[in-house]
């Protein structure tokens, strides 16, 4: 298996996934053990120092799926975030985990449904709060 990606995630982005995870029963959400270990992993870092091509919260990406060939663009949002459109994805959906932290051409296999894997490759941000100045959503 590949070397795991470097992941970069923003102290404030953590702050805000470690009291939702922590608020979480892990029967609500089979991916939990695989998201507090990415983040243990991570190197975290303050908002204002996150480089420009990492995914963060609430960064719109674009990304492929390795075994499909599909290409997305979706935000990353928290689940409160998430409405009915369909150009948002949790955190918390197993291809929302994965992205966190990515940096722009890493990929990432991840679990997926029926325990099949699945590799998510980041090819481009085309927003990012922390870029942006955006600090406060």
């Amino acid at each position: 298996m590949s070397r795991k990606p470097q992941l970069i995630l923003s102290s404030l982005d953590v702050d805000r996934l470690e009291a939702l995870l922590e608020a979480m029963p892990a029967s609500a959400f089979p991916g939990k053990a695989d998201l507090e270990a990415e983040i243990a992993r991570a190197d975290i870092v303050e908002p204002s120092d996150i480089p420009p091509d990492v995914v963060t919260m609430n960064s719109t990406v674009n990304f492929d799926i390795a075994e499909s060939g599909k290409q997305f663009q979706l935000t990353l949002v928290y689940p409160k975030d998430l409405d009915d459109t369909s150009s948002k994805i949790s955190v918390f959906a197993p291809v929302g985990s994965a992205l966190l932290g990515l940096s722009i051409g890493d990929e990432l296999a991840w679990p997926s449904v029926g325990g099949k894997t699945m590799t998510v490759r980041v090819t481009g941000i085309s927003y990012q709060p922390e870029r942006a100045g955006d600090l406060h959503r």
